[in-house]
């Protein structure tokens, strides 16, 4: 189940995303969407870092590493938590936010050390991916994953537990 703090919409009868200014500054919006256009396009991951923690409030661990095009949430990227060297694949999108017909959510993306995210994978708000999980890449991550596993697909679900991958390790394969 997703952590999601949920908010109806501020006039009734109208979706939440066309009064979102209620809900946010259009500057600062306007400011993290600038922020992020320039970090999709950095190939100099430790720039691309430092940008999203110092502009965006982001908290990124050493050594993990943002893609190319790899999109954070434009309007709530503070509410995103990355470990210890972990890689988010080429043009996966990262959102702490959704707008729906009758209300808005909000949630926190946490993604654990040594995280292996496949390229276009979308990862929705309220999302926690355990500590060494590999997620494939073009994966809908609507559920947490569990740490060591290997998770895929749309919707996301559990290939492998960390426990069956040990043992597929230990078991020789037969050709």
């Amino acid at each position: 189940m997703r952590r999601t703090d949920r908010h109806p919409a501020p006039v009734k009868g109208v979706n939440p995303l066309w009064h979102m200014y209620r809900t946010i500054s259009f500057f600062k919006v306007a400011k993290n969407f600038v922020v992020i256009q320039i970090g999709r396009y950095t190939p100099f991951l430790s720039v691309k870092r430092w940008l999203y923690q110092t502009f965006l409030g982001m908290k990124i661990g050493e050594k993990t590493a943002l893609a190319l095009m790899v999109v954070p949430d434009t309007m709530f990227p503070e509410r995103i938590r990355i470990g210890r060297n972990s890689i988010i694949g080429f043009n996966t999108t990262l959102l702490a936010h959704e707008y729906l017909t009758d209300e808005y959510r909000l949630g926190d993306v946490i993604i654990g050390d040594n995280v292996m995210i496949g390229a276009n994978t979308t990862i929705l708000p309220g999302v926690e991916i355990g500590d060494g999980a590999t997620v494939s890449a073009a994966s809908l991550v609507n559920r947490d994953i569990p740490p060591g596993s290997l998770a895929g697909g749309n919707p996301v679900r559990i290939i492998y537990t960390a426990e069956q991958l040990k043992e597929r390790k230990r078991t020789p394969r037969q050709h």
